[in-house]
């Protein structure tokens, strides 16, 4: 066979620095900035929460982000074979990521579709003023009580639009790189700020929005000395930046060579907590309004997540003046900022599959997107689809995305050594440049965290079963779910790579490697320097 037949499909690419600053961005603005920021620095002392806040996103948030740009784009790869091409025995960690975001994607698309039904109930006010918890949970959800078992029992004001976000989303995906994802973020991002704007000057000047402020600003310095609000700090910098997702990996292997990519991930870093402040500020001043209305106080109705999004807005919506468009802009910006973190997510394992197979990007986007949303709908659109989303999301973030963190960087630091390397390649193209301090955030510091953190995680989720869930649920949709991730990781690395895949026969990157004087090992793929020390 000719060597033409079995080369590597042309890695795709980003049409510029600033369209992949654009979607880096969109992926770490998602759901979280919107509707868990806020509580969490209101939770961990208002104000004073700025400090710990700060700290963790500059000895963790942002290093552990260059760490993730330097490996894909040192590696120019995937995850799985950026790590493969990192150290062969390095390859699991990046199927690890893959699968995780495999989990995340198939809930992650029916929160953006129950925000996209609640930005057409919002025009309506179609739950009905004071009927908004019963609305969600029993009108709209039909949701059923998980101790009998699963319901596959269909909800069709669910599932229809949870098809047709899987229709959007498979078909950016299937335009690529450049003309997919860089295209949909350059339209979504900035619609995301215009309309998230809009929405902090229409909360601003409702009644009582100045008390909701104070609540959310005025400090309380003694959290400052409680270590878990300090956990909650670095917890939350950990998944708002997209780290150890495989998603960063990805999006910086489509760069161009020489690209400043400290400075990226500079702005990429400050461009998510803007707007995670910019969200405190306008959920806030919106819960001001509805305490002033309730004659109650801010701590009375304050709440995260769904409870936030889905039950306490709507209420605001039906007590404010204007209150549907600030329905329509609140419940359009969670759907935006879903859609541009969605396809970051579904990214990650397209790539790893179209690098091991060989595979274009058609056929790649619709083998794993396809079966995908056919899982999403048999799952999260049935009458026990919360509590399935709740768990599930519940434990793969403590014990799949920290614990993929965690066992990254002890091994990328510690057993392969490799720090060195990835510093170098940073500091070869990047105006902001790492050294000792860089790698001792990455190799002692972050690993420090991340252990503290999954350990108090792992003793309180032994100790107290998840929100009173039945332990075969927990077996099968939390425990069960996340040891069968780190086997699967392992089984997929011992996959054959397909010999028209990137792992041995690229001429794009063997270019890059003599161009920045390394070689490639013929055998393994594991990277050497031209002197022959190994890299």
């Amino acid at each position: 066979m000719s060597t033409a037949t079995t080369r590597a499909p042309k890695r795709e690419a980003f049409g510029s620095r600033n369209v992949f600053i654009l979607s880096a961005i969109g992926s770490a603005v998602g759901l979280g900035n919107i509707w868990r920021f806020p509580y969490v620095a209101y939770e961990g002392g208002g104000g004073a929460f700025l400090i710990p806040y700060l700290c963790a996103l500059l000895t963790a948030g942002i290093p552990l982000l260059f760490f993730d740009y330097a490996i894909g784009h040192r590696f120019r790869g995937s995850a799985p074979l950026a790590f493969r091409r990192l150290h062969r025995a390095a390859e699991p960690l990046g199927w690890w990521q893959v699968l995780i975001c495999v989990v995340i994607s198939v809930y992650y698309a029916v929160i953006i579709a129950w925000a996209a039904m609640y930005t057409w109930f919002s025009a309506q006010l179609s739950w009905g003023p004071g009927n908004e918890n019963d609305f969600f949970f029993g009108d709209f959800l039909n949701m059923g009580d998980v101790a009998g078992g699963i319901s596959l029992e269909f909800v069709p004001q669910v599932g229809i639009p949870l098809l047709v976000v899987w229709v959007v989303t498979i078909v950016i995906m299937g335009f690529g790189v450049k003309r997919g994802i860089g295209a949909a973020n350059s339209v979504l991002l900035p619609l995301l700020t215009v309309m998230f704007i809009v929405l902090v000057v229409q909360s601003l000047f409702l009644p009582g929005a100045m008390d909701g402020l104070n609540a959310f600003f005025t400090p309380n310095w003694q959290a400052l000395g409680d270590p878990a609000v300090w956990a909650s700090a670095y917890g939350h910098i950990f998944f708002s930046l997209s780290v150890a997702f495989g998603i960063m990996v990805t999006y910086s292997s489509y760069l161009k060579r020489k690209t400043d990519l400290t400075g990226s991930g500079l702005v990429v870093g400050f461009a998510n907590s803007g707007f995670e402040i910019l969200a405190g500020i306008g959920v806030f001043a919106a819960l001001g309004f509805m305490a002033q209305a309730q004659s109650a106080q801010v701590s009375d109705v304050a709440s995260a997540g769904i409870g936030l999004a889905f039950v306490a807005f709507p209420t605001i919506v039906s007590q404010a003046a204007g209150g549907p468009l600030i329905g329509v802009l609140f419940f359009g910006a969670l759907t935006f900022a879903g859609l541009t973190s969605m396809i970051s997510i579904l990214e990650v394992i397209v790539a790893a599959i179209q690098d091991k197979l060989g595979w274009g990007r058609i056929r790649a986007t619709l083998i794993v997107t396809i079966p995908l949303a056919v899982i999403s709908m048999a799952f999260f659109s049935t009458t026990t689809a919360l509590a399935v989303l709740d768990t599930t999301d519940a434990f793969v973030n403590a014990f799949g995305i920290m614990a993929v963190a965690l066992v990254a960087v002890i091994v990328v630091a510690w057993l392969l050594h490799k720090l060195p390397v990835l510093s170098e390649h940073l500091n070869r193209r990047s105006s902001f440049r790492t050294g000792l301090t860089w790698k001792l955030l990455v190799g002692l510091l972050a690993p420090i965290v991340l252990g503290y953190l999954f350990i108090s995680e792992l003793v309180a989720k032994i100790n107290t079963p998840y929100e009173g869930y039945p332990d075969w649920f927990l077996s099968i949709f939390g425990w069960g779910m996340v040891i069968s991730l780190v086997i699967l990781a392992v089984i997929l690395s011992l996959v054959p790579w397909s010999r028209r895949s990137h792992a041995k026969d690229d001429p794009e990157y063997d270019e890059f490697l003599v161009e920045e004087s390394y070689e490639p090992d013929a055998e393994t793929g594991t990277i050497r320097t031209a002197e022959g020390a190994g890299a």
